[in-house]
């Protein structure tokens, strides 16, 4: 979500769905003039710690939504989660880069098939800007088809697809595999459409010390329709210091943040003040099947 760094991130209505006469909110069941939001955690398979302080947050209804990479390591605990929780809000945050320093993945396909997505040691680029020059669509195409059908194959029965890093909202050509993919599966998916209204994630020009407040700022712009806040969790322990080294933004520290927001009484004190009503993807997957 770099690409999508922003306060408020208005999203520009170009629908892929056919027009309707009613709003989201109103196809829901809400009435027109709900504040309805995703809170939605990135990146589960990632580390125990983001795994453990996700299924937390889920479990209490902190978040509403979670989604996952399938090229990460702890695939396997999300898996065992999401059987035992099969009404937990899960996507998959399709992934084609591999950001930290010391802690690599690269794809679900076979390596030959998606040669352009892999640096000379065989894991996933550190950047955006690298894919962009780099990966081949119809490759692209194949690795997410690869990433949802493991998904599926380990249990996990994906709400929607995103995007990690935005990776996919950087071209056109990345952009069109995305979609083909995601209509395909029939899978409501993250992207300039008129599904959800606005996105929100914080930057990391926050102050540490302003980071509540940043949140509940946020939440009282909220205007009528979907919104979707993304937020980072994890404890900030010894493992995801190390897998993190040297990343402040996203990083251990910024995770601990997000995740005591979520779980704060002023934050949730501030989604009750301002009428917010929590919703998922799930419910969002009802209108495109």
């Amino acid at each position: 979500m770099r690409l999508l760094c922003a306060a408020l991130l208005p999203l520009a209505l170009a629908s892929s769905l056919p027009a309707q006469t009613k709003t989201i909110a109103e196809r829901l069941g809400y009435p027109a003039n709900a504040k309805l939001l995703i809170l939605h955690a990135d990146d589960l398979g990632v580390s125990h710690s983001v795994d453990a302080a996700s299924f937390d947050a889920l479990d209490k209804g902190a978040i509403s939504s979670a989604s996952i990479m399938m090229p990460t390591p702890w695939i396997t605990e999300v898996a065992t989660y999401a059987k035992a929780h099969p009404n937990a809000d899960l996507g998959l945050h399709l992934t084609v880069t591999a950001e930290w320093e010391t802690y690599r993945w690269g794809s679900v396909a076979s390596k030959d098939a998606v040669a352009s997505l892999h640096d000379a040691d065989a894991t996933f680029p550190r950047d955006v800007e690298t894919v962009v020059r780099r990966a081949k669509p119809a490759e692209v195409e194949r690795e997410l088809r690869a990433q949802v059908d493991r998904a599926l194959a380990v249990g996990i029965r994906p709400t929607h697809l995103d995007s990690h890093m935005g990776a996919l909202f950087a071209t056109p050509d990345l952009m069109a595999a995305y979609v083909k993919v995601a209509n395909d599966y029939k899978l409501p998916y993250l992207a300039p459409n008129a599904m959800l209204n606005t996105i929100i994630v914080a930057n990391p020009n926050i102050k540490p010390a302003d980071w509540l407040s940043f949140y509940v700022d946020v939440v009282s712009k909220l205007t009528p329709g979907v919104s979707e806040i993304i937020v980072h969790l994890g404890n900030d322990d010894a493992e995801l210091q190390a897998v993190m080294v040297g990343h402040d933004a996203y990083g251990s520290a910024w995770r601990q943040r997000d995740r005591d927001v979520v779980h704060s009484a002023e934050f949730k004190k501030a989604l009750k003040d301002n009428n917010v009503t929590l919703v998922r993807w799930k419910d969002l997957q009802t209108l495109v099947q």
